[in-house]
């Protein structure tokens, strides 16, 4: 695969894919990782003097034109992070529109282009629309790990017209993740939590095969334990993955990996209920209130789990840190992982973008061994499928 390491590009017209999905409230961004992640890639192209002209897309307009998915608004931001006075910007990918933004720029100077979900030959992965965007360019460069588990034009078409490199930040993904997957150091714990168990049943069994113990929280639990007849009153609950559920546990039993589930909970009537908090154990949960939070016993049990491993995976919070107090073990969780993975000499690793804003909200960053900027390309990697854009990649023989 070719980086920036083994191949030089100077003076070039590049196309860069970014993943600039960054949150957004009130029109504020709330976490700029996805940003601070390219800048060694673009600070690289920068100094080499090339003319950067970056992708991305940005929420789920469905190929239409929408003023709310506009780019637009984060021009100011990019400036402040490259330390940058100006980056041009391109309301489209019409050839006469880019011949003219090469001509009129300097090198070393930056284009972002308009998002490209706007276009259904985007998500369609219409190679005659990654040809057409692909003119006028030199090189393409993938530094979207996180957008590299899709199969859109922009991220597995462009790599069939131009010489494609991966980006520092692409790098960084693998080699950490990949360092999880393949050499995994024992004993291990997985820490998965997150609503639905439908959306990592695919991670979970893979997962069995690599870890000694998996401790299941967030909503997702409450599904093993209706699974094993316990009444979780008004909770979020995928009943009709019960099944599964169980299938998970016989597994690991068969692959000596030990499963954690509740044994103690946090209810309330509805999210924002800040009066009628009840502490209890799983067999007493009242059939009026919804589960929001792993107790104290439970976390403690978690708590206890990390103290003995070699190496921790954490992805999805354990309750709905977004309203207090079922931030509580999410929190607890965070902070002794930033207290001890120096200390005992833990390797530990972060990903999901939920996630990502608990250990924020922690202020536990730096305590951490690598966190990923990934989401859903992080689970798939996790589940063992290598990403088609990095496939894309390894496959590009175009020199």
């Amino acid at each position: 695969m070719k980086t920036l390491t083994n191949l030089k590009l100077c003076n070039k017209n590049i196309l860069v894919r970014v993943d600039l999905n960054v949150p957004v409230v009130n029109g504020l961004i709330t976490e700029k990782s996805r940003i601070e992640a390219i800048k060694s890639t673009i600070k690289k192209l920068i100094y080499y003097k090339n003319k950067i002209f970056l992708i991305s897309h940005y929420g789920r307009p469905k190929g239409k034109q929408n003023k709310e998915y506009s780019l637009n608004f984060i021009l100011k931001t990019l400036k402040e992070e490259f330390q940058i006075d100006k980056i041009n910007f391109l309301k489209n990918f019409n050839e006469t529109e880019i011949k003219k933004m090469i001509s009129s720029m300097e090198e070393g100077q930056l284009c972002l282009f308009e998002n490209i979900r706007f276009w259904p030959g985007e998500e369609n992965n219409d190679l005659s629309f990654a040809k057409e965007i692909s003119k006028n360019f030199d090189a393409y460069i993938n530094d979207a790990f996180s957008a590299s588990h899709r199969n859109h034009a922009s991220i597995v078409g462009i790599p069939n017209f131009l010489p494609s490199l991966a980006g520092d930040n692409m790098i960084d993904e693998i080699t950490n993740i990949d360092t999880f997957v393949n050499n995994p150091k024992r004993p291990n714990l997985a820490i998965i939590g997150g609503a639905k168990i439908s959306t990592k049943i695919n991670l979970l069994y893979n997962l069995i095969d690599n870890f000694d113990t998996i401790a299941i929280g967030g909503a997702m639990a409450n599904t093993f334990l209706h699974a094993n007849n316990i009444d979780v009153g008004n909770s979020l609950c995928e009943k009709d993955l019960s099944e599964v559920a169980l299938s998970i546990v016989e597994k690991a039993k068969k692959n000596n990996c030990k499963i954690i589930i509740p044994v103690d909970v946090v209810c309330a009537d509805h999210l924002t209920d800040q009066v009628n908090i009840t502490h209890c154990d799983i067999k007493n949960i009242p059939n009026n209130q919804k589960v929001l939070d792993i107790g104290n016993k439970t976390t403690q049990i978690i708590l206890n789990n990390i103290l003995q491993s070699k190496m921790v995976l954490w992805n999805g919070p354990l309750g709905t840190f977004e309203y207090k107090p079922f931030e509580k073990s999410s929190i607890n969780i965070a902070n002794v992982i930033k207290k001890n993975t120096n200390k005992l000499k833990i390797s530990t690793i972060a990903g999901g973008g939920d996630t990502i804003s608990v250990i924020k909200m922690a202020k536990a960053e730096g305590g951490f061994s690598y966190i990923s900027k990934a989401g859903g390309a992080f689970l798939e990697w996790l589940e063992g499928n290598e990403s088609p854009g990095v496939i894309a990649l390894k496959e590009n023989t175009i020199i």
